[in-house]
């Protein structure tokens, strides 16, 4: 594949994934949110057999809520859109650390200078080498650094002392992600954790 074509096709699946997380956010969220209330006031003139069903379908619409949320986000933060890579990295480390009772380091001023392609690009591995880490661990502690290096290129790093992963293939599909950006992926498990290192050229960092 050409690189021209390469950048068709992961302009065309951050499209999709734009048009799905728009869609999610503001058509279903906002619609459930508005049932949730409708269904708050009519707790209070319900009679006492019915209270109960009602709490439930109250209890059932905000667990949808929270979860059409949680894929709005998954799929494309707004934040990311709307204010930059930083802050939608920040904001999943803070979710993710808070959720999971763990600390989240991050070091990840440098990733401004990354292009927009780069950048959803590289939000979609750290967010799934986040997922793996809680489903090896929990890890007590996960960092994320990413750094310019030499000759134009960068570097990042996401590190975790969750349960090792021993099987290379677990990491397959970041492995492919890594391949559209002509970039290479560098794996380092030991008793301590596992340490992922994800390093693109620098032509790929400008897109």
């Amino acid at each position: 594949m050409t690189d021209d074509g390469l950048d068709r096709l992961i302009a065309a699946e951050q499209d999709e994934r734009r048009r799905i997380a728009l869609f999610l956010h503001d058509g279903p969220v906002q619609n459930l949110a508005g049932i949730a209330l409708m269904l708050d006031a009519a707790i209070h003139s319900v009679e006492t057999g019915q209270l109960d069903d009602a709490k439930s379908a109250l209890v059932r619409q905000r667990a949808t809520i929270r979860e059409l949320r949680d894929l709005s986000f998954a799929l494309e933060p707004v934040v990311l859109r709307d204010q930059g890579f930083g802050p939608a990295l920040r904001a999943l480390g803070e979710q993710i650390g808070t959720m999971n009772s763990l600390r989240v380091d991050l070091d990840i001023d440098e990733a401004e200078a990354l292009g927009e392609t780069a950048q959803v690009a590289i939000y979609t591995i750290i967010r799934e080498l986040l997922d793996q880490a809680l489903r090896r661990g929990p890890p007590t502690i996960v960092s994320v650094e990413m750094h310019a290096i030499t000759g134009g290129g960068f570097v990042t790093i996401v590190a975790d002392d969750a349960e090792p992963e021993r099987r290379r293939r677990s990491f397959e599909a970041i492995d492919e992600r890594v391949r559209q950006l002509h970039g290479t992926i560098d794996v380092d498990v030991s008793d301590a954790g596992t340490r992922i290192a994800v390093t693109l050229p620098p032509y790929a960092t400008r897109r």
